[in-house]
């Protein structure tokens, strides 16, 4: 009976989580690929557009945060049948979605060199970082909507779509930064603004291929009269879900961003270091983070058929294929430490930087694995939003950053020993986060009965 059980639940996590896999991976790859074509066109194209792309992590987890608190919902919902409860929650995520990219690409619009200087305050950094900005304002607008509408179609199961036009965007991504950072087919040499141009060009193409799925879906579309459903209880739970979501991501986004800061008013070989050291753990943690994606919808609609203890022992489940994918995605790294120093095109410091980075992440990505699994994978499954929120944001920034900053600017350490001290921060929450998960307290059914009636 047992084996059966572990059979179909395992069967099911990896029908989710392997486009979900080949979608993070594509991901990564594009990242990978915007490092090595600026590699070409000198050092501080790298860390400009690496300092520059850090307002666009922080979008991302603005968006993430909104469709992780919407396809919470949804797939609680999708697991009771409740499709008319999954179209609300899609239409209040989408308002959120559209405001937050409007303000971000107001911003890049009229105050990019502004935004730079939080990052660095060298002028040629400044220079290439600002042209970046304006041009990813276009991508700031069409990237909510798309990834509000994906989480859900995810939260449904229909991964294979999600990833498909994923696929898309990032094949797309790659071929127009070929185009515009080497001025191939006639176009002119752009370097670092290039790559934004290929970002929001990719990004609208990404936009347009959801409303053309949305024609033919059943069960999800991208329906703008969604906008105008109104429900208040959906609409006080979505808060309640959500708000906790974007800000556990905000709160952990900026907190990152903060230690780019840090090490971006250190040293700018340090910066260029770190860009490829965000490319290589990117790929390293493609199975983790996949695996707390696909195990979150699968909880949560296992939840939403209101079994708790097939819930309970499919979190078991993906707590053992993340201990897994950490020793992968680590031993990953280390494979990748001769390949990368090989053919980064760094100075001598850099270079040093570079190899000890990615030592660190060598281990640091158990850390991220386990936690990533369980705070937004296992607790947001379950409704519980809240208990992440409080734990991110008390690690990183009443621990990480003050001792990054203490560290930095006080203690004045040498650059590795800094940037050891921020690859702390996931394991120091660690006892908090493994007591949680046995509690059993984030395992809740929060959908309602007889919404519209």
């Amino acid at each position: 009976m047992t084996n059966t059980r572990d059979t179909s639940i395992y069967s099911r996590i990896f029908q989710l989580v392997l486009p979900i896999i080949i979608q993070n991976l594509l991901s990564a790859a594009v990242s990978s690929a915007d490092v090595v074509m600026l590699n070409y066109t000198g050092q501080s194209a790298i860390s400009a557009v690496s300092l520059a792309s850090q307002y666009a992590g922080i979008l991302f987890m603005i968006f993430f945060g909104l469709g992780t608190g919407a396809s919470i919902l949804c797939a609680q919902y999708y697991g009771k049948g409740d499709l008319q409860a999954i179209q609300v929650v899609e239409g209040i995520a989408l308002r959120f979605a559209l405001l937050a990219g409007l303000v971000f690409a107001c911003a890049a619009i009229l105050i990019p060199e502004q935004m730079m200087l939080v990052f660095t305050n060298d002028r040629e950094l400044i220079a290439i970082g600002t042209s970046y900005l304006r041009f990813m304002s276009v991508a700031y607008l069409c990237w909510g909507v798309s990834e509000v509408y994906l989480a859900i179609l995810r939260s449904t199961g229909r991964v294979v779509i999600s990833t498909a036009l994923n696929v898309l965007a990032f094949s797309l991504n790659v071929f127009v930064n070929a185009i515009f950072i080497f001025g191939l087919l006639g176009a002119p040499r752009l370097g670092a603004a290039g790559v934004a141009i290929a970002t929001s060009l990719s990004r609208c193409i990404q936009l347009i291929g959801c409303f053309l799925v949305s024609l033919k879906s059943r069960y999800v579309k991208l329906d703008l009269r969604y906008l105008l459903m109104k429900n208040k209880i959906l609409f006080s739970d979505f808060l309640r879900v959500s708000l906790p979501a974007v800000g556990n991501d905000v709160s952990w986004g900026l907190a990152f961003s903060m230690y780019s800061a840090i090490i971006g008013h250190l040293e700018t070989n340090a910066v260029a270091a770190n860009s490829f050291v965000a490319v290589v753990r990117n790929f390293g943690t493609v199975f983790c983070f996949g695996i707390a994606n696909a195990g979150g919808i699968l909880l949560g609609n296992i939840i939403g058929e209101n079994k708790p203890e097939k819930a309970r022992a499919a979190a078991r489940d993906l707590m053992k294929l993340t201990v897994i994918a950490g020793a992968l995605g680590g031993l990953i790294v280390l494979l990748s430490i001769p390949f990368v120093m090989k053919y980064a095109a760094l100075s001598d410091q850099a270079m040093h930087y570079l190899k000890y980075m990615l030592l660190i992440n060598t281990y640091y990505i158990m850390g991220a694995a386990v936690n990533t699994t369980l705070i937004a994978g296992v607790f947001r499954a379950g409704g519980d939003s809240r208990f992440g929120f409080v734990c991110d944001t008390v690690d990183m920034w009443c621990y990480a950053v003050p001792l990054g900053f203490l560290a930095a600017f006080v203690f004045k350490l040498p650059v590795m020993w800094v940037y050891f001290l921020l690859c702390t921060d996931e394991f120091v929450k660690w006892p908090w986060v493994i007591r949680h998960y046995r509690s059993g307290k984030w395992l809740n059914n929060i959908t309602r009965d007889d919404l519209f009636s």
